[in-house]
């Protein structure tokens, strides 16, 4: 299966190159995938080289389904991905969540959510699981919010108000923004070690260690927005000073550039009419951003610095300064301009990792999905997600 979603016009002969297997073995795993409706047959491809053509294999369009939702401080988003990580329905509303009880929140997203698990049930999909990408700590069994200062929520229990269990599980945010931008962010599996930055009210970032999520020893790894870049700098939010955050954290740089309404749009309009007050905050937030990530890079030495979200948006006045500083505080001199990239999955990265982080427990246990369907006993995965309620 991971063989089949890594790569485009795949046969039996090549997934047995690919895996190690015999092709009868192989022949006969794909055999049991098709009947299960995890793969389709696509028609035959010539090797270019004599014998008999192979024919081409693709994980199913049908199916096994994932759900992402998604709590911002100023909206509410849900989505379904199937197997290949495509969106196949969407829906958003703007809401404005902070210091909103947080039961409220949670209502509308399950509203939201039940609407768009009915869409995916539509197209032939069935939901395997609902993962909620929320701006804040959460704690290890990922049922409760500890945290998410920008909502103003503490110790909220939140997969219970989607039916609790394995059908729902809780993500910060800038962790899937950073595990879509591993799966799909158009790498081809050659970026495995990386730094995402993301920022919306505040800022986030994720670490990507040999193709794996670093969470930490409690699971908070990633907390960029607090780093001290100017020690006797503005007091932020979490009581320190001179925090990243607020340098270049959303309210930081709205307040420094006067732009009062519109946020991060109004911001982008301001800097490419040449606003000089937002240029200059741009550049400020900039220069902060490539201290903060200068002591990421020496700390892990990564592959890339990946910037996503909102913020990709404002790269091109943000991006110089951030290469300024990594070029003169980063200790490689192997460290490069490009080695700063820009995410292509723009706003959405957020919510396609929940949605695909989901379904991806397919890929990781195919075998479990096929009893799941095959074996009437067993009650579906998704049995207890929004879509039974």
């Amino acid at each position: 299966m991971k063989a089949l979603a890594a790569g485009e016009n795949v046969t039996r002969a090549a997934v047995a190159a690919e895996v190690g297997l015999t092709r009868a073995t192989v022949s006969t795993l794909v055999d049991e995938l098709l009947a299960a409706g995890l793969v389709e047959e696509q028609g035959a491809r010539r090797p270019g080289t004599v014998g008999r053509p192979g024919t081409v294999l693709a994980l199913s369009e049908t199916g096994p389904a994932g759900i992402g939702a998604e709590i911002g401080v100023d909206h509410l988003a849900a989505c379904a991905v199937d197997l290949r990580g495509t969106i196949r329905c969407r829906a958003e509303r703007p809401a404005a969540n902070r210091s909103r009880p947080a039961a409220a929140v949670l209502a509308e997203l399950a509203e939201l959510t039940a609407a768009v698990t009915a869409e995916a049930a539509k197209a032939g999909l069935r939901p395997v699981r609902t993962t909620v990408a929320v701006p804040g700590l959460i704690g290890q069994d990922r049922s409760t919010v500890l945290r998410a200062p920008n909502l103003g929520w503490e110790d909220v229990p939140l997969a219970a108000a989607f039916g609790g269990g394995a059908a729902t599980a809780l993500e910060n945010e800038a962790n899937l923004g950073a595990l879509a931008e591993l799966w799909l962010g158009g790498h081809d599996g050659r970026l495995t070690d990386f730094v995402h930055v993301s920022a919306e009210i505040g800022i986030g970032a994720a670490l990507v260690v040999e193709g794996r999520l670093f969470r930490g020893a409690r699971g908070f790894a990633g907390e960029l927005g607090h780093v001290p870049v100017r020690p006797d700098g503005p007091r932020c939010s979490c009581g320190a000073h001179g925090c990243l955050e607020t340098y270049a954290g959303e309210e930081a740089l709205l307040r420094a550039a006067g732009v009062r309404t519109g946020r991060g749009p109004a911001l982008k309009a301001a800097a490419v009419a040449g606003d000089p007050a937002a240029l200059r905050a741009l550049e400020e937030a900039g220069a902060a951003l490539g201290i903060a990530l200068s002591g990421a890079v020496n700390l892990l030495d990564p592959q890339a610095v990946v910037v996503g979200g909102p913020l990709a948006d404002l790269a091109p006045w943000l991006l110089p300064g951030v290469r300024r500083e990594l070029a003169a505080r980063v200790t490689d001199r192997q460290w490069r301009a490009q080695d700063v990239l820009i995410s292509r999955l723009g706003h959405d990265g957020v919510l396609r990792g929940a949605a695909y982080s989901s379904v991806r427990t397919v890929l990781d246990d195919p075998a479990t999905w096929i009893r799941t369907v095959t074996e009437p006993s067993l009650p579906p995965t998704g049995s207890t997600s929004c879509s039974s309620r």
